[in-house]
């Protein structure tokens, strides 16, 4: 079901600039529609965000090729997300052969998702919890992607992340944000590129914006 719509989003976005063949693979494989309510099926392989309910969107899946191209994720990779949403960007990682950690700080969401990795049979690790301060049980993770918009790096994020990896995070005010794509050279040394142009909804917690 939708096998051309997915491909023709792949094109789409190759189009776009997104030339990284394991993430274009991932969005022809990976099933937006199953990740999006029910009345905007119609909706699910437009490149746009989409509402989820609970203050939260599904991102727009430009955005979503764009942020995992810039992870350079290998399979068997640690990968932490912060910002589970709908699901869909951890079944991108999955499908790219990624060990995916993602925390949900909306306990209604967490149990939706969870429940949807469950029954499509994804490996996928959810907690239900405060995401800025990451999940140090796993960690190092050789990558770590933040899907919500944060005043500043949060440094549990920074430390748990290995060295070599990569850690993407929006950076900004609550209504828009710089990409940060930050490489982690050494214990507490990093190389920044920066990405503008960018939106997401506000990453609260203990070491972002307050509630």
């Amino acid at each position: 079901m939708y096998e051309k719509e997915r491909f023709d989003l792949a094109e789409s976005l190759y189009k776009k600039g997104i030339t990284d063949k394991a993430t274009l693979k991932a969005i022809i494989k990976v099933e937006r529609h199953l990740f999006v309510k029910q009345g905007l099926l119609n909706h699910a392989y437009k490149d746009s965000a989409l509402y989820l309910g609970h203050g939260q969107t599904i991102s727009q899946p430009y955005t979503v090729a764009f942020m995992t191209e810039k992870l350079n994720v290998k399979s068997g990779d640690p990968v932490l997300e912060i910002g589970t949403g709908s699901g869909y960007q951890a079944a991108i990682l999955h499908e790219m052969g990624a060990r995916v950690y993602t925390i949900e700080r909306n306990f209604e969401l967490y149990q939706e998702v969870s429940k949807l990795f469950q029954n499509m049979r994804l490996h996928i690790y959810p907690r239900c919890g405060d995401g800025t301060i990451g999940w140090n049980e796993f960690a190092p993770y050789a990558g770590i992607i933040v899907t919500a918009g944060s005043p500043s790096v949060p440094p549990s994020l920074k430390s748990q992340l290995a060295i070599g990896g990569r850690l993407v995070i929006p950076i900004g005010n609550m209504k828009e944000q710089e990409l940060y794509i930050l490489t982690k050279t050494g214990e507490d040394t990093f190389e920044t590129e920066i990405a503008p142009n960018f939106q997401f909804v506000p990453l609260i917690g203990k070491e972002g914006w307050k509630s």
